[in-house]
Formats: C-alpha cells, structure tokens, sequence
C-alpha cells in the first residue's frame, strides 16, 4: 500500500509540478507567446509573408490563452483533490514534506511568473 500511496503521490505532484511550472506560453519556451518569431525563423518567411501571418497569429492568441487557462484551471482542480485525497493517508511527517513540495512549486510558479511579466515589460 506505501508503494501505491508513492506513486498515486508523485504522480499526482508531478502534474503539479508541470500544470504550475509552466510559463503562461506554454512548456515550449513561449513559443504560443510569439509564434510569429518562430515561424520567421524557421521557415525563413519573407516580409510579406510575415505581413499575412501576424493578423492570423493575432486573432488566434486570444483564443489560445482562454484554452491553455481553461485547462489548467481544470487540470488543478483535479490535482488538488488527488492530494486532499492522499493527505489524510499520510504520516505527519509525510504531510509535512508533501506542504513542503508543493510550496516550492508554488514558489517555482511565482517565480517564472514574474520573470515572464518582467520579460514583457
């Protein structure tokens, strides 16, 4: 039963680790932040092409954004009650190191979201 307890835990720490530590463009680097940049670069696009492609990146991000906040909005709420369901079944030792990890997730999360906000400015 501790094994499966383990693994029921750090799966369930491990999609919180992901759904929080992503930056808001995404796990690839911000690339849904300035598709237009990557695209640029590797297709080699020329001036027109860029013209005819950043209205169409445009009206796409919002859209994007609203998706990737839906899910991992969900996404939490699903890891946030693996946990409540697992804490209980823990030591209070075990609790405290599973307070512990998921506070230094959140510190991670806050982190990358300043410097994301701080890249933007």
């Amino acid at each position: 039963m501790k094994q499966t307890l383990t693994v029921i835990a750090a799966i369930a720490l491990g999609a919180f680790s992901f759904a929080q530590a992503q930056p808001p463009g995404g796990p690839h680097g911000g690339w849904h932040l300035n598709p237009l940049e990557e695209m640029s670069s590797t297709l080699n696009l020329t001036d027109a092409q860029k013209a005819k492609v950043q209205p169409i990146v445009d009206q796409a991000k919002p859209q994007l954004q609203t998706i990737h906040q839906e899910v991992m909005t969900k996404a939490k709420a699903v890891i946030d009650a693996s946990v409540a369901q697992i804490r209980p079944l823990l030591t209070p030792e075990q609790q405290s190191k599973l307070d512990a990890i998921i506070k230094a997730h959140e510190d991670l999360h806050n982190a990358m979201k300043e410097l994301h906000e701080a890249k933007g400015k």
